[in-house]
């Protein structure tokens, strides 16, 4: 499945975009913050960036230098009327980049992207069909400020799982709020926003209280392990993770009932 970076504010437009997109792609939400981005384009590795102009006075358009700079090769939609596009006019003179004029039908998105990507339309859809037909992988939420952490992990679930990936704890909030994970793997020391708080967050609001949470701690001292453990999580593991013991333990926390079937 090809893998799209739908950058912008989590508004109405972006919450329909992704929903929409999400059906037959695997998007990723990011912040139209340059260097947020420059994180989630090393870890992502997308096949596609989408670009929401709302509020096109407030992007931070050294986003689109770094996009043409650094990353040529990858394409970029962007969507927005034609006063906000109007910002990043001398973009477009590129083939890389291309611009949707609001109000724009989803037919005409899915045209885009399939157009930028290569991709046959009708192929696509067909795709997603048959994927709707057969999928029943679990939704795994990774939580890591650590890019590389971010992307060994990704490689180690994605066969397993449907993962999606947050480098802070505040873009994880934004990630359970558009799309709820069956159980999210938190790392406990994270600047800023840390694990505890994560955790904190997660618990007071009444919809996300109930997904387990893993917290994974490169830390191992008895006073630290105490301190996770008084969090109550689902489960923890020390850096980096033993794939086999990890994959066994979501198990056992997503599939009670299987879990206890095997150790009979």
């Amino acid at each position: 499945m090809k893998k799209i970076l739908l950058i912008g504010k989590l508004n109405t437009i972006v919450k329909e975009t992704n929903k929409f997109l999400s059906q037959f792609f695997h998007v990723q939400i990011c912040t139209e913050n340059a260097g947020v981005l420059e994180g989630m384009l090393k870890i992502v590795n997308p096949d596609l960036v989408f670009i929401s102009l709302v509020g096109a006075y407030d992007i931070d358009k050294s986003m689109f230098f770094m996009l043409s700079d650094q990353y040529a090769d990858t394409p970029v939609l962007t969507i927005g009327t034609k006063e906000e596009s109007r910002e990043f006019f001398k973009y477009y003179e590129s083939s890389q980049f291309e611009n949707l004029i609001r109000p724009v039908e989803n037919t005409a998105i899915m045209e885009a992207v399939c157009r930028k990507l290569g991709l046959d339309v009708e192929a696509v859809k067909k795709e997603a069909e048959e994927r709707k037909e057969n999928t029943g992988k679990k939704r795994i939420l990774v939580v890591d400020d650590n890019g590389t952490a971010l992307r060994t992990m990704k490689a180690m679930l994605e066969a397993y799982y449907d993962v999606a990936v947050a480098i802070s704890g505040a873009q994880a909030m934004t990630s359970i709020g558009k799309k709820r994970p069956d159980l999210i793997l938190l790392d406990y020391e994270m600047p800023v926003c840390d694990g505890k708080m994560t955790l904190e967050m997660i618990r007071a609001d009444e919809d996300m209280r109930s997904i387990p949470v893993i917290f994974l701690t490169a830390i191992n001292d008895r006073a630290n392990i105490e301190a996770v453990l008084k969090l109550n999580p689902a489960g923890y593991f020390l850096k980096p993770a033993v794939k086999d013991k990890l994959i066994a333990e979501i198990e056992k926390i997503l599939n009670p009932a299987s879990g206890a079937g095997q150790e009979e």
